[in-house]
């Protein structure tokens, strides 16, 4: 039995004072309808899947179109829900894919930590098109003798985040081998994924701050958490051993290191300053597993290890339609729809409202606001009197923009 199954089969969970209101806590909040999906073809890919799932259900819905559940990402992926698991590891005849159509399971997977070739690779055949997230972050793909000058992988089950060893934030980073090839790591395969599915978003790694790898004062921080948890974004928390950046697996030097994948998608503060971090653990657990912020081992049992760093995930909006019918113009367009609860006040609010803008040249680009805030999909305006017009949306937070 893994390390994944014991840990599952002991139904840990971190302890801390009672939350709620008994507790007197100064904060204690979540961003409500996160997945929790059970471990399926590695944690690395489980992970991205219950972050995936959840922008399918808060403004996304592209991302996950199977007929599992209608189109909708679920909450689990039990009994009829199990057809979601394509979402991170496609196989042939699952989940409406034909019998004949290799997947990222036939392509990719031997067994779990297998350090054989990749099955397609072994029947002389080539892999199948990217078209799902294991795909997109290179999850089980062993094909890459250096990742980062740290290990050489990627052996079954896991996947790799090319940090800035420095601690400083990579946004948007693209890794690439000596010879210029892409090499996939979980961010970029994110940002990849989106692009698949018809969007955009915007993503960064970076290293925990009280990683002793790094200088003081770097890394990303608490209160960078509470940031981008109050803005509506959960956080995939890269787990892994300050000591260990490969292992000599027989037959497989300097193989990827033990590592584990979870989602950050809330935090609580005690009203005397205790910092704990709320996620799900990629092994469907349930609700309230907590850890403190710290650089101690996040994890009782056989995985016991620290908090390496973290990949944050924002997706933009993306129009869906334009309608002119003079003198009005409606525009309509898809995006994050976060709603954050708070425990204490048993409160919930919507975080993402949306502006409207035009500009009558984008070169320079002027544009001003004409709507919102809203926090509808859809505004209608009057049609500008200018010979042109450049309209984008916004959301009414910084840096995220569709045209």
């Amino acid at each position: 039995m893994g390390w994944w199954a014991a840990a599952m089969a002991a139904g840990w969970m971190i302890g801390l004072p009672a939350l709620g209101p008994q507790a007197g806590a100064a904060t204690n909040v979540f961003l409500t309808g996160m997945p929790d999906y059970s471990w399926s073809y590695g944690c690395f890919a489980t992970a991205a899947g219950n972050l995936m799932g959840y922008w399918d259900r808060h403004g996304c819905p592209g991302f996950y179109t199977g007929p599992t559940a209608g189109g909708a990402a679920p909450m689990d992926n039990f009994g009829p829900n199990t057809g979601i698991r394509s979402l991170w590891a496609s196989e042939a005849g699952f989940d409406g894919r034909p019998d004949g159509q290799p997947g990222h399971v036939d392509d990719y997977w031997v067994a779990y930590e297998s350090v054989a070739p990749d099955p397609h690779a072994s029947a002389g055949r080539a892999a199948h098109a990217s078209d799902c997230l294991g795909d997109f972050i290179g999850a089980s793909q062993n094909r890459w003798d250096d990742l980062n000058g740290e290990c050489r992988g990627n052996i079954d089950a896991h996947a790799f985040v090319f940090w800035d060893h420095a601690g400083d934030r990579r946004a948007n980073f693209t890794p690439r081998g000596g010879a210029g090839e892409i090499i996939p790591d979980i961010p970029s395969g994110l940002r990849a994924f989106t692009r698949w599915r018809g969007s955009q978003a915007d993503v960064f790694s970076q290293l925990a701050d009280f990683n002793p790898a790094i200088p003081p004062g770097r890394g990303f921080g608490f209160e960078d958490l509470r940031a981008e948890i109050d803005a509506g974004y959960p956080v995939l928390l890269l787990m892994q051993r300050f000591d260990e950046l490969y292992r000599d697996l027989p037959g497989f030097p300097r193989a990827n290191p033990s590592g584990h994948a979870m989602v950050a998608y809330g935090y609580y503060v005690s009203d005397l300053g205790e910092r704990f971090v709320r996620y799900r653990t990629s092994w469907a657990s349930g609700d309230q597993r907590f850890s403190p912020w710290t650089a101690d081992w996040w994890m009782p049992g056989n995985l016991n290890m620290p908090l390496r760093g973290v990949v944050g995930y924002h997706p933009q909006p993306r129009v869906t339609g334009i309608e002119i019918a003079p003198p009005h113009l409606t525009i309509r367009w898809e995006g994050p729809d976060s709603e954050l609860h708070d425990v204490d006040r048993n409160q919930a609010r919507r975080l993402h409202a949306y502006l409207l803008e035009w500009s009558d040249t984008v070169s320079p680009a002027r544009f001003v606001e004409v709507a919102g805030p809203t926090f509808e999909r859809e505004l209608t305006v009057e049609l500008p009197s200018a010979a042109a017009a450049w309209f984008r949306v916004r959301i009414d937070s910084p840096r995220q923009a569709a045209h």
